[in-house]
């Protein structure tokens, strides 16, 4: 199994023609991503990286049978384009674009919450399942097949975790980033069920930081009804209350949200919380007893 993505799905790029776009939807290809076409309005009926442009989601899903989109759309116009590919029956939607603002990703939320898919992001580096498929702006060389899953907010955390869990010679099967957004589509919650859920992933690293509640929500989650390993990271442990670090939710404002606070919770409920980055995957092999 996999989680969300895999080698059979058929990907669209919304913003395809555009400088983000074309390089990424490159990267996707080389990868062995199914990328078979993309969306720019105006531009319908051209070929861009050899593939088809369409001028809406709705021809691009009905000539090509596109399941997920990923969208490389100014902040001004990425709401619309989310809830287009909503409405025109993309399956896994992953917005990559950041500085959308919040009152726009409230009624993206609230769209989408009435509507058969999943969102992850935006402000996220994407979705990757191992040797499968690459929607999002990750280096794939780092990811390699294995029993691993990772949710994390932050990108480069997750490559960190990544590398680490491929030299320990577990590998991953699905890494999500669901980005600092205060409004994301998928949570840490949302994503470590799927995780659990999937009978190739053996362990779970889970990638935090301050602000927000996400990660308390999952933990507490975990300690009822979790039946596999779980690592945890959180990030921002020197960060000062009341002030915004790097994402826009990594805002301490309640008890819970510093790190210190979410780490102690994630203990609490028998999750194996390291201190630094550095050690998640020598803890993930420890827990599952592999020879590192």
């Amino acid at each position: 199994m996999s989680v969300l993505v895999n080698k059979d799905s058929k990907i669209i790029v919304q913003g395809f023609t555009g400088s983000e776009g074309t390089f990424h939807a490159g990267q996707m290809i080389e990868y062995g991503t199914k990328v078979v076409g993309g969306v720019t309005p105006g531009k319908g009926g051209q070929t861009h990286l050899d593939r088809p442009v369409f001028n809406t989601v709705s021809e691009a899903v009905q000539k090509t049978g596109a399941d997920v989109s990923i969208i490389f759309v100014p902040p001004a116009f990425a709401a619309d384009a989310i809830m287009e590919a909503a409405d025109a029956g993309i399956k896994v939607i992953v917005a990559i674009t950041e500085g959308i603002p919040v009152k726009d990703m409230v009624l993206v939320k609230n769209y989408i919450d009435k509507r058969d898919c999943t969102l992850i992001g935006p402000n996220c580096p994407g979705i990757i399942t191992a040797d499968e498929a690459k929607v999002g702006i990750m280096p794939g060389f780092i990811f390699k097949k294995g029993k691993i899953g990772v949710v994390s907010k932050s990108g480069t955390l997750t490559y960190e975790a990544a590398d680490q869990i491929v030299k320990a010679g577990m590998g991953l099967t699905t890494a999500i980033g669901i980005g600092g957004d205060p409004i994301i589509g998928t949570t840490t919650l949302e994503a470590v069920k799927l995780f659990m859920d999937d009978n190739e992933t053996e362990g779970i690293v889970v990638i935090g930081e301050i602000g927000g509640d996400l990660e308390v929500k999952a933990a507490r989650w975990i300690k009822k009804h979790g039946t596999k390993p779980v690592v945890g990271f959180i990030a921002g442990v020197t960060a000062p209350k009341g002030r915004t670090m790097g994402h826009a939710g990594a805002i301490v404002s309640g008890d819970d949200e510093s790190a210190e606070a979410k780490k102690r919770i994630m203990r609490e409920c028998g999750i194996h919380v390291v201190d630094s980055p550095a050690h998640i995957g020598l803890k993930m092999a420890e827990v599952l007893g592999v020879t590192v």
